[in-house]
């Protein structure tokens, strides 16, 4: 005989009522509550918490286009260098 959810939560109730009594019950359960409104305001300042990191972190990397940008600084600093060699080539071949 197999028990269906509600069978399981009456029998729990039940065993709670007998092993505490019923004038605890609702004690039992304020606290119950209190827990779990604990819980989820933990659970919500960690989301807050993880969000605001995020952040943080795509504020740090740079974009794709910043990443362009540096690759073309570069180039042209190589083609820089590049034209450097060949106008001192030219100058000592001048002379």
């Amino acid at each position: 005989m197999a028990l269906t959810p509600t069978d399981t939560i009456i029998l729990v109730i039940v065993a709670v009522i007998i092993i505490f009594g019923a004038s605890k019950l609702p004690e039992i359960f304020r606290n119950l509550g209190r827990s779990v409104g604990e819980f989820k305001k933990g659970q919500l300042e960690a989301e807050m918490e993880l969000a605001q990191m995020q952040q943080q972190l795509q504020q740090q990397q740079p974009t794709s286009r910043e990443k362009e940008l540096e690759t073309k600084i570069q180039e042209l600093q190589k083609q820089l260098e590049e034209l450097k060699k060949q106008a001192q080539n030219q100058s000592q071949s001048n002379k």
